[in-house]
């Protein structure tokens, strides 16, 4: 008879051979301030809009099913001068969609730009089809773009009488210079005399070496560290330019950037990441197994001699729990990364235990690090 086993591993049992490859080290290099700033003003703006995907082979929405798309259907062809109110309308050639956007920083009325399409009703497909025009509206209610023009999709769907085949998702598409921006965002950079560079990932330290280089390298005292997240630059009185060309003289330089001592885990995928500064106190942890195993073994039972009974299947489940528990073991005290990744791999445990016990000795104070649990 079959025989089931399983392990349920309140920590994983210590063994010879561990690999922490979803372990890795998180280092700060040097690197160029317009790889790790964000210039205030220079953004993109999201856009949205709604429209009608038109000839699809048969795998548009079902206007039975989809009412906002029959409704759309009629509204676009009135204003086109056909008239289908009270008439049965049946096609299964169009399709709802939302159609998405972003606006680039300083895009120019007249210039293009890619837009993302996804089908909001029941349609199976969206290959083939043809995006009429849509407005795509801005935060503000204000139409910023027009989009029109023939829908890629990734994906691709084909069926039979009694078989279908899907792969990817052709219920989503993109448009390559879809959409033509009707309207431009107002900000002029080259008047300004002061602004705001921000930092992707706020730090103390870093905002303050951002200011020092380039106070060093303008000669004069142009930017300010406000906070972790924000350094000032103030135009020079005596510079030989505007704000740009500021801002293109100090970009190029290098910075070494600093983090502060964290460690990163994802618990559904058993994922570790460690800084460079994570840094562990002595401290003693011990481990213990939990080993579950099932066998399931069926007795036949037979009825008596002429008793009129039935043959009958009996269940009888062997349940055996066994555990071990291991000694403590000292994770001494570390000075680099490596030597405490060594020292957990010294214990010989999973990346999923480990998670646990990096929360434990966090606990006890001795992990002089932030855990961030995704």
């Amino acid at each position: 008879m079959p025989n089931k086993f399983f392990r349920i591993g309140l920590a994983a049992a210590l063994s010879a051979a561990l690999s922490l490859a979803p372990l890795a080290q998180v280092a700060a290099a040097p690197a160029r301030i317009k790889d790790i700033v964000d210039v205030e003003g220079v953004r993109e703006n999201q856009l949205v809009g709604y429209g009608l995907v038109v000839g699809l082979n048969g795998t548009g929405d079902s206007l039975n099913n989809s009412p906002f798309t029959k409704q759309s259907l009629q509204s676009m062809l009135e204003r086109l001068g056909v008239n289908t109110q009270g008439e049965n309308v049946r096609t299964a050639n169009v399709a709802a969609v939302m159609v998405t956007a972003s606006l680039p920083p300083f895009a120019a009325q007249g210039s293009r730009m890619d837009v993302s399409i996804a089908s909001l009703g029941n349609a199976k497909s969206l290959q083939g089809g043809t995006l009429l025009v849509t407005p795509l509206l801005g935060a503000d209610g204000e139409v910023y773009a027009i989009a029109q023009g023939p829908v890629a999709i990734n994906g691709f769907r084909a069926e039979g009488d009694s078989a279908s085949i899907v792969s990817g998702v052709p219920t989503t598409g993109r448009i390559s210079s879809g959409a033509l921006i009707e309207r431009e965002i107002g900000f002029e950079l080259g008047s300004q005399h002061t602004l705001r560079l921000t930092l992707r990932n706020a730090d103390l330290t870093t905002a303050r070496r951002i200011a020092m280089a380039v106070n060093d390298f303008i000669g004069a005292p142009t930017a300010v560290p406000e906070d972790p997240a924000t350094v000032r630059l103030t135009l020079p009185v005596n510079f030989n330019g505007n704000i740009v060309d500021l801002l293109t003289d100090i970009e190029q330089l290098i910075i070494q950037t600093d983090q502060s001592a964290k460690i990163v885990i994802d618990e559904n995928s058993g994922i570790i990441v460690m800084g460079k500064d994570v840094r562990v106190s002595s401290v003693a942890v011990a481990q213990s197994n939990l080993t579950v195993s099932i066998a399931e073994n069926p007795e036949v039972v037979q009825p008596l001699p002429f008793s009129q009974g039935q043959t009958a299947v009996e269940p009888n489940t062997d349940l055996n729990v066994t555990q071990t528990d291991t000694a403590l073991q000292v994770i001494k005290e570390s000075v680099t990364l490596q030597e405490l990744v060594d020292g957990l791999n010294a214990l010989g445990i999973s990346p999923r235990d480990l998670i646990a016990i990096l929360q434990a000795i966090k606990a006890t104070g001795a992990l002089q690090a932030e855990i961030e649990v995704l």
